[in-house]
C-alpha cells in the first residue's frame, strides 16, 4: 500500500498513481464501493463484441470493388 497525492485538473479531482502501479492504455473503469473507490485497466475487446458492434449490412448494400475495379466476389467458392 502506498500513499497517493490528490490534485484538481479543471473542475475535475485526479489521482497522481504511483510508476509501480501504472496502468497501460489510455482509459480506465472506476467504480465506488461503499466509501472505496475501485480502477481496473480497461478489458480490451474480444471478437465478439468486435462484430456485435458492427452495423448490419443492408440487402441493397454492393460488395466493395477489388483493386483491378471488379466487383467481389468473382465466383462461388466451394468449401
Amino acid at each position: 500500500m502506498r500513499e497517493a497525492k490528490l490534485f484538481r485538473n479543471n473542475r475535475s479531482q485526479a489521482v497522481r498513481i504511483p510508476a509501480e502501479f501504472e496502468f497501460s492504455g489510455s482509459s480506465v473503469l472506476i467504480r465506488k464501493d461503499g466509501t472505496r473507490l475501485i480502477i481496473e485497466p480497461q478489458p480490451k475487446p474480444n471478437l465478439t463484441d468486435l462484430l456485435k458492434s458492427f452495423a448490419p449490412l443492408d440487402a441493397e448494400d454492393e460488395f466493395p470493388e477489388d483493386i483491378d475495379g471488379t466487383l467481389l466476389p468473382l465466383a462461388p467458392i466451394d468449401l
